[in-house]
């Protein structure tokens, strides 16, 4: 989809469909107040009439206003003027392209850019759209035989801002909202393409044609290579399955050689069975998104690299299945970390932990700023949290208080989870330097507390995005969260987050 910015009034708009809000009670935001003019009052006689309340979520399609140079006036309900916010612009933003998408018209322009937010910018409301237009467009349907084809479909969106000295401003946040977008699309595609295409392997060969197109440093470690470093506790979990495992290295060099670079690093278990373990089987078939970390520092990568933003940044990716098998790893076994501290596996399907604690390790090499690592790590953060907010726990308040904001302003927001050596004690292990569980309360913090072993030599964040990664039911699919939240946070450090 092709987009761009521009500034002008909606009647003199040459396009197929002008878009412009009404707020419930039936009242017209400006533009459509200036569409209302220049038809001699045509949409309030509409309006008055019942047609079109306001309500969120709801459209009105109007062929041939008079006094207008465009074919279509789609009116989209935005709810309450008060409580018009992050939410209500998403939504009605989303509801505009579905409906768009549906009318057979080639290009619109759309008005719902002016409207304000509440302590957002143009910039915000921009960048938002743009991500919202090409994350409700995004289809997943390759492996299906018969394809949904749109008759028309929508081809090109122009956002409109108010003031021409909004211009530049708004350029720089499109392009923005189609670097993240990108890197969100892509994030999902991983998360839902099947396990049987989508292994270790696949994800380092994805991992090598980013390096190739934009110009990145990629090294890609196998079984032999992890031996020889110590790598233990992440083999372990490879043991039972015969998909060789990768540890996937990717780095971007946006600033001098001398600045230390931001480290993420993502959980790639491409099929999680819980190993000896054995999860049930119903609803197995979600756990192909148990390397949705992976995908979203892959993603984040993308959207980084798209931008051309003056950072250093390196992307850490352990890949592996978890499977049984007569090779698996068995709950009682002990291994040593990377880290040379011991591990008491008590249960093989907390593998997660036990692939990051080593690339955690791994990233203390690139002497980085700071390391942040993305996990679909704990089903206990999904009772916590639902699918709403990623946990978050960090070894520095003032690093979760950036992460917080950056969650904040993309609206994919997290909550602050609590790390206190209290919760250490759940670790003990009468074998080994610690266990692998911590029993059953206060999962998500037991298992973050486990990481923080593994962290102790920079700033470190952790992101448990088991509730947020994925949907399930009949909407079912990757959510391409946390790349949003993660690319608003090196914006910000970038200095060019407007």
């Amino acid at each position: 989809m092709e987009f761009s910015i521009k500034s002008g009034s909606p009647e003199k708009q040459r396009s197929a469909c002008v878009v412009v809000g009404i707020f419930e009670s039936r009242k017209l935001t400006l533009p459509a107040e200036l569409l209302d003019k220049a038809s001699g009052g045509y949409i309030s006689d509409i309006i008055r009439r019942g047609d079109m309340e306001g309500k969120s979520s709801s459209t009105l399609l109007l062929q041939n206003v008079p006094g207008t140079l465009c074919d279509r006036v789609l009116l989209v309900g935005l709810g309450k003027e008060k409580e018009f916010r992050e939410k209500e612009f998403g939504v009605a933003i989303s509801t505009t392209v579905k409906v768009l998408n549906e009318t057979g018209a080639f290009d619109a322009s759309i008005f719902l850019t002016e409207l304000a937010v509440k302590k957002r910018s143009v910039g915000w409301r921009v960048r938002q759209a743009t991500l919202l237009a090409l994350d409700t467009t995004y289809k997943f349907d390759q492996f299906k035989s018969k394809k949904e084809e749109v008759r028309r479909p929508l081809r090109k969106l122009t956002f409109s801002v108010e003031r021409r000295n909004e211009l530049t401003a708004a350029e720089t946040a499109l392009n923005q909202g189609l670097a993240i977008a990108e890197g969100v699309a892509m994030t999902k595609t991983l998360g839902n393409l099947p396990p049987n295409v989508c292994h270790p392997t696949y994800l380092a060969e994805q991992a090598q044609a980013m390096a190739q197109e934009f110009n990145l440093d990629c090294e890609i470690l196998d079984r032999a290579d992890m031996e020889k470093l110590g790598m233990h506790s992440l083999l372990a979990v490879a043991k039972g399955s015969h998909q060789p495992p990768k540890l996937i290295v990717l780095s971007y060099r946006g600033n001098k050689a001398s600045e230390k670079p931001v480290v993420l690093v993502g959980k790639g278990v491409t099929f999680d069975t819980g190993g000896i373990s054995l999860k049930p089987g119903a609803e197995m078939d979600e756990m192909k998104y148990d390397m949705c970390g992976a995908a979203s520092v892959l993603g984040t990568m993308q959207a980084v690299a798209r931008m051309a933003l003056p950072i250093n940044l390196t992307i850490i990716v352990p890949a592996t299945e978890n499977m049984p098998g007569g090779s698996a790893t068995r709950p009682g076994d002990i291994v040593t970390s990377m880290s040379g501290q011991t591990i008491e596996i008590l249960n093989t399907d907390a593998e997660g932990r036990l692939i990051l604690c080593d690339a955690l390790t791994y990233a203390e090499r690139f002497e980085p700023d700071t390391v942040i690592d993305v996990a679909t790590l704990t089903g206990a953060c999904v009772v916590a949290l639902g699918n709403v907010a990623t946990g978050l726990f960090a070894n520095k308040d003032a690093l979760a208080r950036e992460l917080l904001d950056a969650g904040d302003d993309a609206y994919d927001r997290a909550w602050h989870m609590p790390l206190w050596d209290d919760y250490q004690e759940l670790l003990k292990s009468p074998f080994a330097d610690m266990a692998n569980i911590g029993g059953r309360w206060g999962g998500a913090i037991s298992a973050a507390c486990f990481l923080s072993r593994f962290t102790r030599k920079f700033d470190w964040a952790h992101l448990d995005i088991a509730g947020t990664a994925w949907k399930s039911g009949a909407s079912k699919g990757a959510t391409g969260r946390p790349v949003p939240l993660l690319t608003h946070y090196l914006l910000q450090r970038a200095g060019q987050l407007n």
